[in-house]
C-alpha cells in the first residue's frame, strides 16, 4: 500500500485556504452586526433624550430606525438591556466631551475649571434635548433594578472624578486644605442641577451666567 506524505507546511496552507473565506465572511458579518447595533443605540439615545429612558421600547425604536421589531430585539434581547446600552453610550460620550479633554490641563484649579467649563458646555447643548443623568434619576430613583444600578454607577463614576479634581486642587494648594472635597463637589453639582431647572423648565435666559458666578463664588470661598 502506498502512503502519500503531505508536509506540515502544505497541510497548514491547505487548511488556511479552506477556512479563510468563511473566516472573512464571519468577520464581515460581525463587523456589520456591531455597526448596526451602534446605529440602533445612537437612535435610541436620541429618542431617550426626548422621551426619557422609560419611553424607550423595542417597538418605538423599530419605527424610528425602520427595522423590524425582531431585528432590534436580536441585538439586545430585552428592553432593559436596550436601556442599559443607552446609559453606557451616554456615559462614554459624557466622558469624551467633559472628562478626558480636561486631563490636558494642569492638575489643580486649572483642571477643575476646565471640567466645569466642559460640563457647562455640554449642559448648554442639552437644554433642548435633556440630560439622561437627570431625567433618568427622576424616572428610576425609586425603582431598584439593573437599569437604576447602571445609571447610578455612571453618575457615581463622574462624581468621584469631580471629587478627585477638587482634592488635587487642594494638593496643589489652589484650594484650602481644610475644605471638604465632597462638599465642594456637591455644591458644583448643585449648580448644574439648578441650571437645568432654571434654563430647561423655567426658560430663564440668565441661568448659565448665574451658574458660572456660582462656581467662581465656590472657588473664592475655598481659596487659601
Amino acid at each position: 500500500m502506498t502512503v502519500r506524505h503531505i508536509t506540515s507546511g502544505s497541510s497548514a496552507g491547505a487548511a488556511a485556504s479552506a477556512f479563510r473565506p468563511a473566516d472573512e465572511a464571519g468577520g464581515r458579518s460581525l463587523m456589520k452586526g456591531r455597526q448596526t447595533k451602534a446605529a440602533i443605540v445612537d437612535a435610541a439615545l436620541g429618542l431617550a433624550s426626548q422621551i426619557g429612558l422609560e419611553g424607550l421600547s423595542i417597538g418605538a425604536l423599530a419605527e424610528v430606525t425602520g427595522m423590524s421589531k425582531s431585528g432590534v430585539f436580536a441585538h439586545f434581547g430585552s428592553r432593559e438591556e436596550l436601556q442599559i446600552s443607552v446609559i453606557r453610550e451616554y456615559h462614554d460620550r459624557f466622558e469624551s466631551e467633559v472628562f478626558y479633554p480636561a486631563l490636558s490641563c494642569a492638575r489643580g484649579l486649572p483642571r477643575l475649571q476646565k471640567l466645569f467649563d466642559n460640563w457647562m458646555q455640554r449642559t448648554s447643548t442639552e437644554i433642548d434635548s435633556g440630560c439622561i443623568y437627570i431625567s433618568g434619576a427622576v424616572e428610576f430613583d425609586d425603582r431598584p433594578g439593573p437599569v437604576r444600578d447602571a445609571l447610578a454607577s455612571s453618575v457615581n463614576t463622574w462624581q468621584n472624578a469631580l471629587q478627585r479634581a477638587v482634592a488635587q486642587a487642594q494638593d496643589e494648594q489652589h484650594l484650602n486644605s481644610k475644605a471638604d472635597p465632597l462638599q465642594v463637589a456637591f455644591e458644583i453639582h448643585g449648580l448644574i442641577l439648578a441650571l437645568h431647572y432654571e434654563a430647561r423648565f423655567l426658560r430663564n435666559p440668565g441661568a448659565a451666567e448665574r451658574a458660572r458666578q456660582g462656581f467662581t463664588t465656590i472657588v473664592s470661598r475655598n481659596t487659601p
